[in-house]
């Protein structure tokens, strides 16, 4: 999903670095009723469909809430280290977080009852486009902000024979990214951010559904291939993007 840390851009027409210093010191007002309502009728609608979930960080505009110094993935980690067996889909325990928590993202850990395949933005948007023209079912997609689209699966299971099934962990080794350039797979022991949910930056930055919930979660192995071929692609055309540096970090 990126770093989710905001960059510089040109001075051309772009904010000042004055301005940008003081949105990092900015806190973002309060959501409005309707959105409020809105939020927790998408959060509801995650865990009716099956997505176990739990409360994350929130920017503070360029920072996280969790005041970590240097927080490697601001607002888009779990607020708790227990985050894998505190997700849930209870429709009560999701009203009380969302309600007492008015500002928090969510996260849905992945690997229960659902996978994520997470790529870059420019790859997934090309990669959706042929897996539509060919009738091929898709299910729920989401764009995180500026840089990553997800596709979200079935999960892959748990196989009788261990050795055939792995972490997300070693998905972000060195290793395999010649392999799967910018791809992401997020199995048991990784999460996402589950929309709606908001990235540190100007306020515009913003995880949201392009495809909901009502589409079937499909077989991962259906997309896979597009998926892999429109990042090889992407890794192909632009040399120059650290794609090691792609991998989401699982710890904080």
């Amino acid at each position: 999903m990126g770093d989710g840390i905001g960059r510089f851009r040109g001075t051309e027409g772009r904010p000042s670095k004055e301005r940008r210093l003081a949105q990092w010191l900015r806190r973002r007002p309060r959501d409005t009723d309707a959105d409020d309502a809105q939020r927790e009728t998408l959060l509801l609608a995650a865990a009716d469909a099956g997505l176990p979930l739990a409360p994350a960080a929130h920017p503070i505009g360029y920072r996280c809430s969790c005041e970590r110094i240097g927080c490697p993935t601001p607002a888009t980690h779990p607020v708790s280290f227990a985050w894998q067996t505190q997700s849930t889909t209870d429709r009560a325990q999701i009203q009380r977080w969302a309600q007492g928590q008015p500002d928090a993202n969510f996260i849905t850990a992945t690997g229960m009852v659902h996978d994520v395949l997470d790529v870059p933005l420019e790859a997934g948007r090309k990669a959706l486009a042929r897996l539509l023209e060919r009738g091929i079912d898709v299910g729920p997609v989401a764009e995180s902000g500026e840089d990553r689209m997800l596709f979200f699966t079935a999960t892959r299971g748990t196989p009788e024979d261990e050795d055939e099934w792995w972490p997300c962990a070693l998905d972000c080794h060195p290793e395999t990214m010649d392999e799967h350039p910018g791809l992401r797979w997020h199995c048991r022991g990784s999460y996402v951010l589950v929309p709606p949910a908001r990235l540190p930056g100007d306020g515009d930055l913003n995880v949201a559904w392009l495809r909901g919930l009502e589409h079937p979660l499909p077989d991962p192995l259906t997309l896979l291939e597009t998926l892999t071929d429109a990042c090889a692609r992407y890794a192909g055309e632009n040399e120059h993007v650290d794609h090691h540096a792609a991998a989401w970090p699982l710890g904080r």
